[in-house]
């Protein structure tokens, strides 16, 4: 169940960043609410998770992954430009999360 806890609380950071960026610094009401319970989502979804695998796995996968969805999000939903370099940076974090699952016998599977 911790691993369905980690998607969930990287879908609501996902989300609340992406609604970060719709705030316009935190200038629109409805974008601004969603980033503060998207936020309080991920976190206490992610002290779930915490309670089973270790901190520093557990926020790698949540950051990393965290991250690239946002490249793409910013990308294909704000016009954002990512260039050779960006993409391979971000193949390298998809890269060591994989190498993380699949190698490491500390990420609690």
């Amino acid at each position: 169940m911790h691993w369905v806890y980690l998607v969930l609380a990287i879908l609501t950071e996902t989300v609340g960043t992406t609604a970060l960026k719709a705030s316009d610094g935190f200038s629109r009401l409805a974008p601004s609410v969603v980033v503060v319970v998207a936020y309080a989502a991920s976190f206490w979804l992610l002290a779930l998770v915490l309670k089973t695998v270790p901190v520093g796995i557990a926020y790698a996968i949540w950051s990393g992954l965290g991250i690239a969805f946002i490249a793409v999000i910013g990308w294909v939903w704000f016009g954002e430009r990512l260039d050779t370099p960006a993409l391979i940076g971000l193949g390298l974090i998809i890269a060591g999360i994989i190498v993380m699952q699949v190698f490491s016998g500390t990420t609690g599977h």
